[in-house]
């Protein structure tokens, strides 16, 4: 469990497609590695992965071809950032919302525009999850925290601060640009739960 607060920027050191449908994926992160051993959890773009070695600042984990297809992390390259975040301690401050790592589905950046203090950006919307964003509720870019400013048929927006254009990657994220969505999972939970209610 995460909760959207990005830790640092790490760097992809290291691509390697692996066994059936997978790869394996090696990341600079001198904060989060700190204290990593094997078989901790590492946010990274958002999707939890799993360390499986850690030496000088770099982890190393797998991923699997379902994770690969699910979020934007097939489109990575050696030398570009990525969000990282440790996994939560149980008492620490929930800064952002309760995340986990899963991955719901794929967006991509369709307009920037800058204000005064900030800049609202805003994503596409898969239909799919269209139901379970809503103005003023929180969701998950590229694992980070946000909170939803408007809501169309087919697109969402957030306001960005200075803090997290310049701590996290989507400050740099290009129109057009894919970033992983991980919706409220409270919302999917009240919804499963109303489903089932019988009148």
């Amino acid at each position: 469990m995460f909760t959207g607060i990005i830790e640092e920027l790490g760097e992809i050191i290291r691509l390697t497609d692996g066994k059936e449908d997978s790869a394996v994926i090696a990341v600079k992160g001198p904060l989060v590695t700190s204290d990593a051993r094997d078989g901790d959890s590492i946010s990274v773009n958002g999707v939890c992965l799993t360390v499986i070695d850690n030496v000088d600042g770099v982890f190393t984990a797998d991923v699997m071809g379902e994770t690969l297809r699910r979020s934007s992390l097939g489109a990575l390259k050696v030398g570009g950032n990525v969000n990282l975040e440790r996994a939560a301690a149980l008492g620490s401050r929930l800064g952002g919302h309760l995340v986990q790592g899963h991955v719901d589905g794929v967006a991509t950046v369709v307009g920037r525009e800058a204000a005064d203090q900030w800049e609202i950006v805003t994503f596409s919307l898969p239909a799919e999850l269209a139901r379970y964003v809503v103005e003023k509720g929180s969701i998950t870019v590229d694992g980070v925290s946000l909170t939803v400013m408007a809501v169309t048929d087919d697109t969402f927006s957030v306001g960005m601060i200075p803090a997290t254009s310049t701590n996290t990657v989507l400050g740099s994220k290009a129109i057009g640009e894919p970033v992983n969505l991980e919706v409220d999972v409270i919302a999917k939970y009240v919804e499963k739960m109303l489903g089932s209610r019988h009148v």
